[in-house]
């Protein structure tokens, strides 16, 4: 069994895989390196909450579900990596040595070309610091909060200030928002949410130029259109936190490229987990992507550590079922699958309007992903439909490639009771409120 296992990257992914290692009886030496100074935290928690002064940023802290007697390196950026001969470097020269590595440094925020970073008024959102960054701003002027981006962090911070009594307006390329999703009503549907709680929307709109004043930041945008904000947030999608590993022979293309097991590619103790990882979903094909929700980083997590301690021979494949939700204007939205593969839409549930309402997503005659509108009880009852339903084309689509061979487990990790009693961890340092 390995002597030293290092954690690199202090988020949930990180966090969870290193209690899975102590659960799954690893009793060597833990390291977790993460960037930030802080405990592991919420990160969902950063725009509703956290922004509208709900809570604070001690109250977003993950607990810790079993005893870790792990040695913490905050506020240290790993700098590079040997793989062959097994060292992570830290910055000073310092290194140190590992039988087996975690990698979960996650994705960053997209910069957008000619914007002026350098201005306290103009902000990222990933981290509490940014958070607290935006709140402070935000508290210093009556002037709009211009979004640029139209996913999900953009839609969430709509939501979020308008909850505050703040002009919103969002400046999106496309013409909707949320356009990634298959089909135009869901798209239609966010986008008429907003602009029926006060948001203004500017479609196929960038901008063209920036003019930072005194009060604010006026923008010129391609459209002719002049846009004044108090403050500005640039939520133009994210790139996985993986530029640390360049020139170590791993596989980087947008993200770390692994195998279905979350090990990278060309590596049999390195395992991968959360944001930066790129792998193939056995569950619905073999092409490999990043998946960026919340959930997936937490089983992500359990899975790689799994895998890593029982070796690349004996590790399973990492087949979940993606699930992820979103909070705006009041309304929950919930999601589970991939309706990002789909080829059409069929309604589930509900009536023809969007409350209460279950649309299923479609492809090749399968069902592969679902949305649903505040209404938890019908989303509850159609992912296990989805579950079962993706699981038995799984089983059938793998048995046809290899008929020589069972298929693999469908569920392959092991769901941790998130309301066990957790141990305090007073010994890592606290977020500051």
């Amino acid at each position: 069994m390995a002597e030293r296992i290092v954690v690199v990257g202090a988020g949930p992914a990180g966090l969870r895989s290193a209690e899975r290692l102590r659960e799954r009886g690893f009793g060597g030496e833990l390291i977790v390196v993460g960037e930030e100074p802080y405990r592991p935290y919420h990160r969902p928690g950063l725009i509703k909450p956290l922004l509208t002064g709900k809570m604070r940023p001690r109250d977003l802290r993950l607990p810790v579900l079993t005893e870790l007697d792990a040695t913490w390196r905050y506020n240290t950026r790993a700098s590079h990596l040997e793989p062959e001969e097994h060292v992570l470097h830290l910055p000073g020269g310092e290194e140190i040595p590992y039988d087996g590595l975690i990698i979960a440094t996650g994705a960053q925020p997209r910069h957008l070309e000619g914007a002026p970073r350098h201005d306290p008024r103009v902000h990222v959102m990933r981290t509490v610091a940014d958070a607290m960054g935006l709140q402070k701003n935000l508290s210093r002027t009556r002037h709009p909060l211009v979004i640029i981006g139209g996913g999900f962090v953009a839609c969430e911070l709509a939501s979020a200030a308008r909850a505050m009594g703040r002009d919103v307006t969002i400046i999106v390329r496309g013409p909707s928002l949320l356009r990634h999703v298959p089909g135009g009503d869901f798209s239609q549907t966010i986008s008429a949410l907003h602009e029926a709680n006060g948001v203004q929307i500017l479609t196929k709109a960038w901008v063209h130029h920036w003019v930072p004043q005194p009060e604010g930041i006026a923008m010129h945008l391609n459209t002719g259109q002049v846009v004044f904000a108090g403050a500005v947030v640039l939520a133009v999608g994210s790139v996985p936190a993986v530029s640390w590993l360049r020139g170590s022979g791993l596989i980087l293309d947008d993200g770390i490229m692994c195998g279905p097991t979350c090990h990278a590619i060309g590596a049999n103790d390195i395992v991968v987990a959360g944001d930066a990882a790129r792998w193939p979903n056995l569950r619905f094909d073999s092409a490999p992507r990043r998946v960026e929700h919340w959930l997936n980083a937490v089983e992500m997590g359990r899975a790689a550590a799994e895998n890593l301690l029982a070796g690349q021979q004996n590790a399973r494949p990492y087949t979940p079922l993606p699930r992820f939700w979103t909070d705006q204007h009041g309304m929950r939205i919930q999601g589970a699958g991939s309706p990002a593969l789909a080829k059409d839409t069929i309604l589930l549930t509900g009536p023809v309007e969007v409350s209460r309402r279950v649309t299923g997503y479609v492809a090749a005659g399968n069902l592969v992903g679902l949305i649903g509108w505040d209404t938890p009880p019908a989303m509850l009852k159609w992912t296990k439909e989805l579950e079962a339903q993706s699981t038995k084309a799984m089983r059938l689509r793998l048995a046809r490639r290899s008929p020589s061979r069972p298929a693999p487990r469908a569920d392959v990790t092991t769901q941790l009771p998130l309301a066990r009693l957790t141990p305090t961890y007073d010994e890592l340092p606290p977020l500051r409120p």
